[in-house]
């Protein structure tokens, strides 16, 4: 019976390392191209928006104030909320803007107490900014 431990479970393959440690290379190189480009894309939307104010007009009308930064955007759409005093949405517009100020009159079904700006989106953008 043989107490060497090589001639009871053989040795280990020289080439096993480096090909391992090239292999976790190539998937860390994917990995932070991946995570680069998930920034610089999440960074740089083509619609860009920020309520700057609004009123309350009347009982069933607010206005806001929207300033839209359009980087060569097309069919741009953005979105108003209108809330009532208990966190209720009474009002919603979605509208098209154009580069710079905005001011867009929120119909709403009773009076309201603030307004949102959800945001803008363009086309290939999901999330509102």
């Amino acid at each position: 019976m043989s107490t060497d431990l090589a001639d009871r479970y053989g040795t280990e393959r020289r080439w096993r390392r480096p090909v391992l440690v090239t292999a976790v290379a190539v998937v860390a190189a994917v990995f932070l191209g991946w995570l680069a480009w998930a920034m610089w894309f999440h960074s740089t939307p083509k619609a860009e928006s920020e309520l700057t104010a609004y009123r309350v007009l009347d009982e069933h009308r607010a206005s806001a104030d929207v300033d839209v930064h359009l980087d060569a955007a097309t069919d741009p759409q953005c979105r108003l909320r209108a809330y009532a005093d208990d966190h209720t949405v009474v009002g919603e517009m979605t509208f098209t803007p154009r580069e710079g100020g905005n001011t867009v009159d929120v119909r709403t079904e009773r009076l309201a107490t603030s307004v949102e700006l959800v945001g803008c989106t363009a086309e290939g953008q999901s999330r509102p900014q």
